[in-house]
């Protein structure tokens, strides 16, 4: 195999990742058809595919911005080819986000690729990378919300677009989550460059357990309805209302 081969190759869209697009291609016609006897298994199936879909573009886009910074082992690691299990932290980046959404109906960021920070110059640079993630579901959100803010819902059926409006909310709640300045998710990536040395080693022991004390928030009612406040201002604003997000929440948990 030559060494052109191989690159190619740690570029390539893997098989896992085309898998997981035609499940959420399939779904999605089962639901915009109302193929499936019970719709909420349709809708399940679809939202689900659809957020490891968002998963692994937001990892794409942490390593894509890498390897553009200077970070060229990315590629040999697997993570140019959309393979969620090629991640250092799989459980944490797909499974833990898959588990919290069936839980909760919540967003919840998932762990980052690893990058070797060294090869990379610059303190923007840095923070780019880790912006690209969460800047990915916004994109992510954008899409799914433009035929709301279009006013192009015209012919669209009650369970595609609910499931649509869902999808949207998963989008801002991971992005919100991200952006967080809590050590170990990306909003803390953003302004870790900019920190003195000190202030990075202190900060640095609480960084694996950043993503626990989030979720553990998350779990008190009034942290919460607040945050999903939030969450329901921004989409209102792009022309998803809350009963909306609410139905499709309730679909999806078909049982």
């Amino acid at each position: 195999m030559t060494a052109t081969t191989t690159r190619h190759s740690d570029r390539r869209m893997s098989p896992v990742f085309a898998g997981i697009l035609a499940v959420t291609a399939v779904t999605g016609w089962a639901t915009w058809t109302g193929f499936a006897e019970q719709p909420g298994v349709a809708v399940f199936l679809f939202v689900t595919a659809a957020w490891i879909v968002s998963l692994c573009l937001h990892e794409y886009a942490h390593a894509r911005t890498a390897l553009h910074s200077g970070d060229i082992s990315v590629a040999a690691k697997g993570y140019l080819t959309l393979n969620p299990l090629k991640y250092t932290h799989a459980l944490l980046s797909i499974v833990l986000p898959v588990v919290f959404l069936i839980m909760g109906g919540i967003g919840l960021p998932g762990g980052a690729v690893l990058i070797e920070r060294g090869r990379i110059p610059g303190r923007w640079r840095h923070s780019l990378i880790s912006a690209a993630g969460p800047l990915t579901n916004l994109l992510f959100a954008v899409v799914c919300t433009a035929p709301f803010w279009l006013g192009a819902l015209d012919g669209v059926p009650d369970d595609f677009r609910v499931a649509l409006a869902f999808l949207a909310l998963l989008q801002v709640t991971a992005a919100i989550l991200n952006f967080l300045p809590v050590p170990g998710l990306d909003g803390y990536g953003v302004i870790e460059p900019w920190l003195s040395y000190n202030v990075r080693r202190q900060v640095e022991p609480f960084a694996p357990f950043g993503l626990l004390f989030v979720i553990a928030l998350l779990w008190l009612p009034p942290v919460r309805d607040g945050f999903l406040d939030v969450v329901n201002t921004i989409l209102d604003g792009l022309g998803v209302s809350e009963l909306e997000t609410s139905y499709g929440w309730s679909l999806y948990r078909f049982w």
